[in-house]
C-alpha cells in the first residue's frame, strides 16, 4: 500500500514542513533587530556562548494530545451515486506555542503544529450503516498545522483559530457504484493511498492552561491522482493569497489588536471556503483537472496540553 503514497507528494510535503520550521523557529520572538547594534561588535561576546542546535522551535512549545469526533458529508461533483454519511473519530499528537501579542498583552499569539491520525467511517452511525446509499470507511493521516489570535481571560482563554494540514487517505467501499464511469471513479481510490489537503476554521476555549474544549469545520478534499506541477501551482496561489491576506490582518493587529483575532479566523476562513469550493470541480483549481472525492466535516473535541 505504502508504494501508492507518490513520492513527489512526499518531497514537496517535507520541503514546505521545513520551511515551516525555520519559520516557526523565527516567529517565536518580536525583537525588533537594529543594525547599529549588529556593526559594534564588542556586544557579540565570546564565540563561546553562541548556540547554533537546529531545534525548530520546539524548545518554546508543549507537548499536546488532541481528541476529536465528528460528522461528516462526502460527495464528488462529478458523481451521481449518493454517499452514505459517516462519523470521525481523529487524534493529533503535537506541540502547542502560546505567547503574548507585543501590542497588546491580553491578545494571544498561538500555534499548533500536529500529527494526526483519523478515521471516517459509516460504521460509526446506525443511519449509516442501514442506508442505501454507498458506505465508506477512511482512514487519513498526515501533519498539520494551526495559527491564530486569541483573548487572555486570566488562566483562561478564548482562540479563533484556522488549521491546514496535508494528508494521505485510504477509501474503501462497500460496494461498486451503479455506473461503470462512476466504478472507474472509485477504482481509483479503494483501497489506495491518495494525497489530499485540508482547511479548518473554528474556535478553542482554554479552560485552564492545560486543557482546550475546540469547535471547528473543516473541508478536505484527496485526489485520484497527485498531478505533481499543477497541485504546486494550485498551492503557490493558494500560499500567496494567504500571505497577502497576513499583510492586511497585520495591519489590523496593530491598529486594533482586540479586533485582530476574529477578523483574522473570519477572513483566512473565508479565503479557504472560497478556493475549497472552487475546487470541488477542479482539485488543482485554476489548472484543468478532475473533481475530488470531498468531506465537509464538523468536529468537537478536547486538547490536553503538558
Amino acid at each position: 500500500m505504502i508504494k501508492n503514497i507518490h513520492f513527489s507528494s512526499l518531497l514537496i510535503f517535507f520541503l514546505v514542513l521545513s520551511f515551516n520550521s525555520i519559520v516557526f523557529a523565527q516567529d517565536t520572538t518580536d525583537t525588533d533587530w537594529d543594525w547599529d547594534d549588529w556593526k559594534d561588535t564588542t556586544s557579540w561576546g565570546d564565540w563561546n556562548d553562541w548556540d547554533f542546535d537546529i531545534h525548530f522551535g520546539l524548545d518554546f512549545m508543549q507537548p499536546s494530545i488532541s481528541l476529536n469526533y465528528g460528522f461528516s458529508k462526502v460527495q464528488r461533483n462529478d458523481m451521481s451515486e449518493k454517499f452514505a454519511k459517516p462519523n470521525l473519530v481523529e487524534v493529533k499528537l503535537g506541540y502547542t506555542y502560546q505567547d503574548s501579542y507585543k501590542k497588546a498583552s491580553n491578545i494571544i499569539k498561538y500555534r499548533y503544529r500536529y500529527f494526526h491520525l483519523s478515521n471516517i467511517s459509516t460504521e460509526f452511525t446506525e443511519k449509516g450503516k442501514s442506508s442505501l446509499d454507498l458506505k465508506t470507511n477512511t482512514w487519513r493521516f498526515g501533519f498539520g498545522r494551526s495559527n491564530g489570535y486569541g483573548y487572555s481571560l486570566g488562566p483562561a482563554a478564548i482562540i479563533p483559530y484556522t488549521s491546514s494540514t496535508f494528508d494521505w487517505s485510504r477509501i474503501e467501499f462497500n460496494r461498486a457504484p451503479n455506473k461503470l464511469e462512476e466504478k472507474n471513479i472509485t477504482d481509483l481510490y479503494h483501497e489506495a493511498f491518495r494525497f489530499g489537503t485540508s482547511y479548518e476554521g473554528g474556535v478553542r476555549v482554554q479552560v485552564i492552561p492545560q486543557l482546550m474544549l475546540e469547535g471547528g469545520y473543516e473541508r478536505s478534499i484527496v485526489f485520484e491522482r497527485h498531478l505533481f506541477w499543477k497541485w504546486l501551482g494550485s498551492f503557490a496561489i493558494e500560499t500567496g493569497a494567504h500571505w497577502l491576506l497576513d499583510e492586511f490582518i497585520e495591519k489590523i493587529l496593530q491598529s486594533s489588536p482586540y479586533a485582530g483575532p476574529v477578523i483574522n479566523a473570519v477572513l483566512k476562513s473565508a479565503l479557504a471556503y472560497g478556493i475549497y469550493e472552487l475546487r470541488q470541480e477542479k482539485m488543482n483549481w485554476p489548472f484543468e483537472s478532475s473533481a475530488p472525492i470531498a468531506f465537509d466535516q464538523v468536529k468537537f473535541g478536547l486538547t490536553f496540553v503538558f
